[in-house]
């Protein structure tokens, strides 16, 4: 390979421009060793070598010089990029200034008289060990000051925008990087005022040249006497009543709020940390980051052949994102909606170019499709997220709602059994919880098969139960949202009614961890925190669009849809939950069914989603379920109860 310099003449690969630096570097290394070497001398001396120190001077330079090379090499200094040098280096230069004083101290000790010259006087040693490594860090940090001047220079652009004075609401490590970061870029057109902090210790305290001038109590009169144009909340993980009441308190004065984006965004690569954002729906949730199981997910997934079912949905392509993260050695994405698939599969090899990634367009109630494809590529762990979802519109299609939550569940947990795979995930709902719906029904017979095939496989079957999902497919954010592009009016089916909500990112975790917690047998219930009014969901969507709720924009009732419930619930009370040692993750004591009354189920459940009368399907779904509670018309249950009791199940 061959390199260019400015004037497009081609040179060497060992004379290019990269190799000539880190050439340089090296000599300087050397020369700052030898130079703090000499002055060792001289210090220990004040300046006045006597003439028989200089042939000593002379014979130990070359062997100190060599062996604080070697040891800055070993600690892998030299692979340093010499512009990024910070705090989290400087252990390397310790380590190395350490290990290189202790040969040198013991050869001082160890040899005898008559070897005086190869013996380094101990302050010397101790001066020299502190100018050597002290300017080797100098000379490197040096470097990253001139490179810092260097990007300035250029992205320094001339711009017509006014700069905007902004107060910074939070001065922990979020709002450090904040601040050094947009100081970092001058096109930013951000001047940093200052800090605002509710921790008293902080106050006054300067944080990357910026002082914390008050508390959020001081907010009215900041923003007044410094001429604020927006406050720009800069906490980690803000929770839900902070970020309300910080909202309430920026109304009032009324100046424009911000957020710098979420750790996750970062760590995520999706954007910096000085991308300052409007204030979204989901930031109001407040949730606690996921702290994960990394070990236990490693052994988990990575190295693993892992099928990703329904991964063109909001949950199916943020399972296969979080799975990418585990390195598996490949990844099965099953997806019958082609474009979604097409749209997974590009994000994904984008962020992973590196990934084993399989894309797979096909039904997952497709037994002949399924099986082909574990005969061709042996998954290790399926996780099962495919799937219909929507209430209403699977009040209107229950046959449908059977034959791809339920048969095509048992179909696929099947499949896992026969070709041994380890793990079967399947993602559940808390409308599984005294279903009203068919579509809750659904899935809680959909769990019972999973129950039941964890008998027959040595596979681990587990099942995970969680309830909306923000910001997911057909859920009630964006439904809110594009309202609101429209001009309105919001709809919203009932003023009291409630749901749990997670993340979509945080909702995928879990599952995993989950399934990385099963032993088999197993629904999992996710800890969805405190439930949400969507009447205040529809009232913040609408404030942080810049509207006021029913002045601006009107808000509808329109009443409850079939098979909907004013509350969801996941069941997570004391008695009927066991812990895990995750504190978000519990086990349901929910009892399996008897074998042949699951297998029975299934038989008429296929007869019925098939043909059967809609009316017939609800009342079984009814018996068979005792807690379900679904709107039966023009009927009874006599017929299913007469059913169960020719097959001495009743």
């Amino acid at each position: 390979m061959r390199s260019k310099n400015t004037e497009g003449q081609q040179w060497p690969h060992f004379l290019s421009k990269r190799s000539l630096f880190r050439q340089l570097q090296l000599v300087a290394d050397l020369a700052i060793f030898a130079g703090a070497f000499a002055m060792a001398y001289l210090l220990r001396f004040d300046f006045a070598l006597p003439p028989q120190e200089i042939p000593h001077l002379l014979i130990q330079l070359p062997y100190v010089v060599l062996i604080q090379f070697a040891m800055l090499f070993l600690a892998g200094v030299h692979t340093f990029v010499w512009r990024y040098i910070g705090m989290l280096e400087m252990k390397a230069f310790l380590n190395a200034a350490l290990w290189s004083a202790l040969p040198v101290v013991a050869l001082r000790m160890g040899l005898p008289a008559e070897f005086q010259q190869w013996r380094v006087p101990l302050s010397v040693v101790m001066i020299d060990t502190i100018l050597a490594f002290g300017g080797v860090v100098v000379a490197r940090l040096l470097r990253r000051t001139l490179y810092e001047r260097k990007e300035k220079r250029k992205k320094a652009r001339p711009s017509n925008n006014q700069t905007r004075s902004v107060l910074l609401i939070g001065a922990g490590r979020a709002g450090m990087l904040a601040v050094k970061e947009i100081k970092n870029r001058v096109d930013s057109g951000l001047k940093i005022k200052g800090f605002v902090d509710d921790d008293l210790n902080k106050l006054n305290s300067v944080i990357q040249g910026v002082r914390v001038l008050g508390t959020t109590n001081d907010l009215p009169r900041l923003v007044r006497d410094l001429s604020v144009d927006h406050v720009v909340i800069s906490v980690a993980q803000a929770s839900r009543r902070d970020f309300r009441r910080i909202l309430d308190i920026c109304e009032q004065i009324p100046v424009k709020v911000r957020v710098i984006p979420s750790m996750y965004e970062i760590l995520q690569g999706q954007v910096n940390v000085s991308r300052i954002r409007d204030v979204q729906i989901e930031d109001l949730l407040g949730r606690d980051p996921v702290r994960l199981d990394e070990e236990g997910m490693r052994h988990f997934l990575a190295g693993k052949t892992v099928m990703v079912t329904g991964a063109g949905g909001s949950i199916g392509s943020e399972l296969a994102r979080q799975v990418a993260h585990f390195q598996p050695s490949n990844l099965l994405l099953v997806e019958r909606a082609e474009f979604a698939l097409f749209n997974t599969d590009r994000e994904l090899r984008e962020a992973w170019p590196e990934l084993s990634i399989v894309t797979l367009v096909a039904d997952v109630g497709d037994e002949a499709r399924m099986r082909s494809i574990f005969t061709a590529h042996r998954p290790e762990v399926v996780l099962h997220a495919a799937a219909h979802k929507h209430v209403p519109l699977m009040e209107s299609n229950p046959g449908e709602a059977v034959r791809n939550n339920v048969l095509a569940t048992h179909l696929l947990g099947e499949l896992a059994g026969e070709y041994r795979v380890e793990v079967f995930v399947l993602i559940s709902t808390d409308k599984a919880v005294r279903p009203t719906s068919v579509m809750g029904a659904s899935k809680r017979v959909a769990e019972l098969a999973v129950q039941d095939l964890n008998r027959r496989f040595t596979t681990r079957y587990v099942a995970v139960r969680f309830g909306n999902v923000i910001g997911s497919a057909g859920s009630v954010i964006p439904i809110f949202r594009e309202q609101i592009r429209k001009g309105g009016p919001v709809t919203v089916t009932h003023p009291d009614m409630i749901r749990y909500f997670m993340t979509i990112p945080e909702a995928a975790q879990l599952v995993l961890q989950a399934g990385a917690l099963g032993e088999g047998g197993e629904i999992f219930i996710l800890d969805m925190g405190e439930p949400v009014r969507i009447l205040d969901l529809a009232k913040d969507t609408i404030a942080l669009s810049g509207f006021k709720p029913f002045e601006d924009m009107d808000i509808v009732f329109t009443g409850l849809r079939p098979g909907e419930k004013l509350f969801e619930e996941l069941e997570t009370t004391d008695e009927k939950i066991a812990k895990t040692r995750h504190p978000k993750i519990f086990i349901g004591k929910i009892a399996a069914y008897p074998e042949e009354r699951v297998r029975y189920a299934l038989e008429r459940l296929r007869t019925l989603g098939e043909d059967g009368p809609e009316r017939e399907l609800r009342k079984f779904f009814n018996e068979l379920l005792p807690e379900a509670q679904l709107e039966v018309h023009n009927g009874t249950a006599t017929d299913v109860e007469k059913e169960f009791s020719i097959a001495g199940m009743a």
